[in-house]
């Protein structure tokens, strides 16, 4: 029997990774909507918790074609840049289709949550520029709860291998420390690998992606959305990395949030979550400094 793709009500999947909302009337679409919204989850993210950011979307932007880039962190974290950016071509395709139905550049808003969805983002900005050899054309990019630090320290590696146990700790009869200790080794030696081969950290390439030019166009504003409640992604990491963006000349914007862990923000907060998201949108478009 055939395994079962990825399902979320009203997307088709055109991979097992990636789903696209069906057709959109796209003579309805207000001028000052995005034409794409690209949501990246966060690592092994089910499609049904994704979905609720989706119909999030759907409130602000009912018009907008919705694509939902799934996460799964073994693709994420244990396979080289090409094969990581094949997995994001159909993204290219859809917009591709999406120009060449429309006769422009669709606009973009992208949204990437936590490190692997930011891991997919940067994936799908290399895909884009081996193809065209120029940054993704988007107007707003949406970091939540990423970037981290993407450096090994014994704080780190808690960090990550808990996040690898959150997600697949239900496998497992063992304890969850028992998971976690796992995680931690399997970790220590991706990463000893990649020091033997010279291959770039997944997360290393992400960071450097997402403040290089010839990936991300300073045309696009970006807006951070973290918390100090988050456990694994610290606050004051992303607030660096805003800093830094910002000092290299990118336009950024910043909503922080009390008492949300990791990728919590909108399940707690929707209302000032979602009002962020809209107010840098019209930023964005309206070119505002």
């Amino acid at each position: 029997m055939a395994k079962k793709g990825p399902s979320i009500p009203g997307f088709v999947a055109v991979s097992d990774q990636i789903l696209v909302q069906e057709t959109q009337n796209d003579a309805e679409r207000p001028a000052n909507h995005p034409d794409a919204v690209l949501i990246f989850g966060w690592g092994d993210c089910l499609p049904k918790h994704v979905a609720k950011y989706a119909d999030g979307y759907r409130e602000l932007f009912p018009h907008s074609k919705q694509i939902v880039i799934l996460a799964p962190i073994s693709k994420a974290f244990f396979t080289d840049l090409q094969s990581r950016s094949d997995s994001m071509l159909p993204i290219l395709k859809v917009l591709d289709s999406m120009k060449a139905s429309s006769g422009r550049t669709p606009t973009i808003l992208a949204h990437a949550m936590s490190n692997t969805g930011g891991t997919n983002y940067a994936s799908t900005l290399n895909a884009f520029k081996l193809k065209y050899n120029e940054p993704l054309p988007h107007q707003l990019l949406v970091l939540d709860s990423t970037p981290g630090s993407p450096y090994m320290t014994w704080a780190n590696l808690k960090r990550w291998s808990r996040a690898m146990t959150l997600g697949t700790a239900a496998w497992f009869p063992w304890p969850f420390f028992i998971t976690q200790s796992i995680w931690a080794m399997v970790l220590c030696a991706n990463i000893a690998v990649g020091w033997v081969t010279g291959r770039e950290a997944p997360a290393v390439f992400s960071i450097r992606a997402i403040d290089d030019e010839t990936f991300e166009s300073k045309s696009a504003r970006r807006l951070f959305l973290y918390g100090k409640g988050d456990d694994l992604i610290t606050w004051d990491d992303i607030e660096s990395y805003r800093a830094l963006a910002t000092k290299k000349g990118y336009k950024t914007d910043g909503e922080m949030f009390e008492g949300s862990g990791h990728v919590g923000h909108m399940r707690m907060f929707p209302d000032k979550y979602w009002n962020a998201i809209q107010e840098s949108w019209d930023q964005a478009i309206n070119t505002k400094p």
